[in-house]
This record gives structure tokens, sequence and C-alpha cells, in this order.
């Protein structure tokens, strides 16, 4: 059963001159110095072209709702939607009212009003039965439209109220958004049949956080080539010393078992490496995959960027997930933005999903030339690992 998106007739027909519910993730980091001031709107611009996509068909209300942070179940100031509703009622040139919870007895009233097209509930997560996946909490938040729309990629793998127990109450009317369909059409071109070679680049911290990604991959990749903390446990379950670099005995354990599978022979690590006394202190090279004692690796060395390169010249398709090295400190930062540079050249379907990944190419400047950067860090890789989500389920199943 296919996925029906907003751009389906049905949608159309269904939402002029009626109230459409839509679930965006407008959960964005707020500026460190300034807790009102947003520090990345991506999120909240990828969503846009859904909003003005469905106002263009002049429903009755447009009623948009998201999370936002970890209040806990409990109604926090610091995670009011405020700064979101303000710069969308600024993107948008019109003004988004923001109600003072998602369960005021007010919006009914609201809703029936001629003013104000476009309200914002307050942040779902204020209430602890949204994360509970409470019936009666996905009910109420139903009551407040005649079509749903989900739009929330971020938030897909999460099974909460608005994300998979809604859809119980809009049986034949609940549609994807755009920014889900990107989402999904570009992963799809990763998971279900990637244009070979095939090559996935895998950093970040910890084997134990993605070993069901590395599982899935070495299915399908013609090489997996790994870097950042994530190539220690591997460099030492071979047998190389690797110093006083970040690496725990569960992950030495999981490399030993993945590189005593057939696919070993697809996986390519580091052969040299920059190095600290300290984490983040002053940076040398080592010519030679064994780190010596009291140095730590911290980013991947020049030959080994080559050699990476050198595979990637060749791909057709590319998955980037997780950074090669502490790309935030310039000294530790040549592997990172080495490889977003070699991206942006191809001629390949490049996908880059992973907090640390997206933020590593916007700090390179070259977000634009990667065909497809997600919007949702845990939600790409489970998508990648299984195929599909939760949320997408529910919206292209329905739930009883």
């Amino acid at each position: 059963m296919a996925l029906k998106y907003i751009t389906d007739e049905s949608f159309q027909a269904l939402a002029k001159d009626k109230k459409v519910l839509a679930r965006f993730d407008f959960n964005v980091p707020m500026d460190k110095n300034d807790p009102t001031k947003i520090a990345d709107s991506t999120r909240i611009d990828e969503a846009i072209e859904t909003i003005q996509a469905i106002l263009d068909l002049k429903p009755k209300k447009l009623i948009l709702m998201s999370h936002f942070g970890r209040p806990k179940g409990k109604v926090d100031p610091q995670y009011s939607l405020e700064p979101v509703a303000k710069y969308l009622a600024e993107k948008l040139g019109q003004e988004v009212l923001l109600t003072e919870t998602a369960l005021d007895r007010g919006i009914k009233t609201l809703l029936g009003l001629n003013e104000s097209k476009i309200v914002m509930l307050q942040n779902l997560r204020f209430h602890p039965e949204e994360e509970a996946n409470d019936r009666d909490f996905a009910r109420t938040l139903s009551t407040y439209g005649d079509v749903f729309v989900f739009d929330a990629f971020g938030a897909a793998h999460r099974k909460h109220a608005s994300t998979y127990e809604i859809n119980a109450f809009f049986k034949n009317k609940a549609f994807g958004g755009l920014l889900l369909k990107r989402e999904v059409e570009s992963l799809d071109k990763v998971v279900n049949d990637p244009v070979k070679p095939f090559v996935a680049i895998v950093g970040g911290a910890k084997v134990s956080d993605k070993i069901k990604i590395i599982d899935m991959l070495l299915v399908s990749v013609d090489k997996l080539l790994i870097g950042g903390a994530m190539a220690y446990p591997f460099l030492k379950a071979q047998g190389h010393t690797i110093g006083t670099s970040l690496c725990t005995d569960e992950d030495v354990s999981l490399a030993r078992r993945i590189l005593n599978t057939p696919s070993k022979g697809k996986i390519v690590l580091p052969s040299d490496h920059i190095v600290s006394s300290t984490f983040g202190g002053l940076p040398s090279e080592i010519n030679q995959v064994n780190i010596p004692d009291g140095q730590m690796g911290l980013d991947i060395g020049p030959s080994t960027l080559q050699n990476f390169n050198d595979y990637l010249a060749s791909a057709k398709t590319v998955l980037w997930n997780g950074p090669m090295g502490l790309f935030e400190n310039p000294s530790f930062a040549k592997g990172t933005l080495g490889i977003a540079k070699t991206l942006s050249t191809l001629k390949a379907f490049t996908l880059v999903g992973g907090g640390d990944s997206v933020s590593a190419v916007k700090m390179s400047g070259l977000s634009d030339k990667m065909s497809h950067i997600s919007t949702g860090g845990g939600a790409s890789l489970e998508y990648i690992e299984n195929g599909t989500l939760p949320g997408i389920q529910a919206l292209k199943f329905g739930i009883d």
C-alpha cells in the first residue's frame, strides 16, 4: 500500500474549507547565549513548503503541532514554542497564534473564529500523555482537525500520541507532508536498491550505538569506510595499539564479531591518525596504524583520507553517518571536512544522515552539493535499519 501525500487529489478535495491538523518537528536548537533565539532553523525551514502548500488549498484553519526539547511532561517556559511561532509568522507573513497548552479549553472556540488562519498548539511534551502514546490525548488532539498531515520525519521513530496513536482517528484522512516525501524517497534509494558501487562512511563514537546499521550495511555495501572513534575498537580487535583513544571492551567484542564475518573484506579502517596527548590538545601526525601509549586518536590522517577518497571516487551511491574526528576543533577537522569536500564533487547520490554529520556538512558550506541531508538523525538511522518507522507505518496502514 502506497503512502498518500498532500499532493494526492484526495487530500486537495478534503482540505478546502476544512480544518487541517498537521504534525511537524520543530525541535530546533536554541542559541546558548540567547535562549529566545533559534540557533539552526533548518527543521522549520524544511517544513515551510508543506505549510504553504496546505495554505494554498484554502483550508478553514491550519493547526500546527510539535514537541520541543525534553520538558518531561511538565509545563516549562524554556521549552515554549513561542520562538518557533514568531519565526514562522515572519517567514509566512501572517499571524501564527500560539495556544496556552495543547489541551486549552479555548482551542475549540478559537478554531471557530474567522481570524487567525494558523494556530499552533503549545509544546505537546508539556503533557505526559504525549510520550505515553495515550489514546485519549490522541483523541482530543484529533478533534481539532478534519484531516491530518504528518510531516515530522525527525519524530517518526517515536510511538507517541501525536505521531502514532492519532492515526486511529483519521481513517483515510491521514497524509504525509512534502518533507516526509523527500525523506522517504531519498532513504529508499539507499535501503531498497542502491545504485552500485555503494559506499557507506560511518563515524561517531560508539560501535554499540551503530551495530545494527553496520550489520545491515555490510549486506548491501561494496565498501564500508569506518573513521572517528568508531574505528579504534576495530583496530584494537585486529591487534593494533590505540593509546588512550576512546574505546570500550563492549565495542571491541562487537568489532571482533563483525571482523569474523564473511563481509570483513568490505571494511576499510584508518592507516594513520591525527592524535594528541589530551582531548582537543595540540595535534600531531602519526604516520602508521598503531597509536603510541599516551596518545589519543582525534581524526583520520592524510593517507587515510586519500584512501577513503579513492574508494569514493567511483561510487554511485554514498551514505555518510558520523564524523571522522573531533571536527568542532579546527585542529581535528581535516578528515571530516575532507570527506564533505569529496562528496560535493561526486556524480553520485549522496545522503547525509545523523546530527553530527549534518553539522559538519553545514560547517563545510557544501550542504547544497549533497543530494539529500536528512532532518532526522535517529529516525534516518532506524529507517535504514528497518526499512520503515512506526509513524510512517501508522500513517500508511492506520491503526485500530
